[in-house]
């Protein structure tokens, strides 16, 4: 990789920050909704909360996808001549990557179909 590319996918994850900034403030938001549903039965607040739960999981599949991505070029750049560690290292990455990707698609999944809020939704 030269360096221009590497300063093209420093650019790409800078924006990736913003975007979970901009997730930990619905995640805020989320949270408020969540505790005025409980606390009030207002079932505005529920319908609010459910939607801005997709939201949030709808744009993490995108950055997981991202980096499930990235993961897997980092696979195919691989010369037989890199080390075996650096090779573990790479598709243990893309494992990791994978996982998480699909815990995104089920965290949306349960947020779409969770008309109850009865499941607490975690994600890093």
């Amino acid at each position: 990789m030269n360096i221009n590319d590497k300063l093209k996918e420093l650019k790409i994850e800078e924006i990736i920050w913003i975007i979970y900034i901009g997730i930990i403030i619905l995640s805020f938001y989320s949270n408020k909704l969540e505790k005025n549903y409980f606390l009030f039965k207002d079932q505005t607040s529920k319908e609010k909360y459910r939607k801005n739960m997709i939201l949030i999981f709808s744009i993490l599949i995108f950055v997981y996808f991202y980096f499930l991505k990235d993961s897997f070029n980092s696979i195919k750049n691989l010369k037989k001549y890199d080390t075996d560690k650096k090779k573990k290292l790479n598709y243990l990455s893309f494992i990791a990557s994978l996982l998480i990707f699909i815990s995104g698609i089920i965290f949306l999944y349960i947020a779409y179909n969770d008309y109850d809020i009865d499941v607490e939704l975690a994600f890093n």
